[in-house]
């Protein structure tokens, strides 16, 4: 019998491939159809393998899930953007390849970045997603997240609606 491993660890420079491959394909799987083509198509061409190599030297921690050797995941967080909100950390994303979607990486992922950010100090946090993302904003509910807050994203002349879950 083979034992499969699951790891999640701290990205590096050396992941940054993978990492990029991840994105696309989460955010493709993601958004087409909530997030205009053609800019969704920009925001995915522009993280490509060197934004996210230096995106591993940067002030946020990224934390990828890997099965069996390939980046399944990531999730990037640190301290909360958002000044008015007195909750200290972010989760800023959390994606898996839609391959690695439902069967509980993402549950362990998430618990491990907020585990993290209570190692860092954090008093409560607070996570965004798209109102029209069902999937996203169902995962953040079941996981203990309140959406107590709202705002706005723009994308080309698309004006859609966030919501932002806060856990204290």
């Amino acid at each position: 019998m083979k034992t499969l491993s699951i790891d999640m660890r701290l990205a590096g420079p050396g992941d940054a491939a993978a990492i990029a491959d991840a994105h696309r394909n989460a955010w493709m799987h993601a958004y087409s159809g909530i997030i205009p083509y053609r800019a969704l198509t920009r925001m995915v061409e522009r993280r490509g393998e060197s934004w996210w190599r230096k995106a591993t030297r940067g002030p946020a921690t990224i934390l990828v899930a890997e099965v069996a050797g390939q980046v399944a995941g990531y999730a990037s967080l640190g301290y909360n953007r958002a000044r008015v909100l007195p909750h200290e950390g972010e989760i800023y994303e959390l994606y898996l390849r839609p391959e690695y979607q439902g069967i509980g990486l993402g549950y362990q992922l998430f618990h491990e970045a907020r585990r993290i950010l209570r190692s860092l100090g954090c008093n409560g946090m607070v996570v965004w997603c798209l109102e029209d993302s069902e999937i996203a904003a169902n995962f953040f509910r079941t996981n203990g997240g309140t959406d107590a807050v709202e705002g706005m994203e723009d994308f080309d002349d698309v004006h859609l609606k966030k919501l932002g879950f806060i856990w204290n």
